[in-house]
């Protein structure tokens, strides 16, 4: 994982491609909200956002 957010990061910065970066921010986001929220009792809560 670490080698990847390296070479996207050279990646942005050579292709001078910087509106990415709050693309990928939100999805990870999205993503470690859901995983954190498979199992707990919150989970309906969470889901009647989307």
């Amino acid at each position: 994982m670490y080698l990847f957010l390296k070479e996207f990061c050279a990646f942005m910065k050579q292709r001078q491609k910087y509106w990415m970066a709050p693309l990928l921010i939100t999805i990870l986001l999205l993503g470690g909200l859901l995983v954190a929220a498979k199992g707990s009792a919150v989970a309906p809560f969470i889901y009647t956002l989307f």
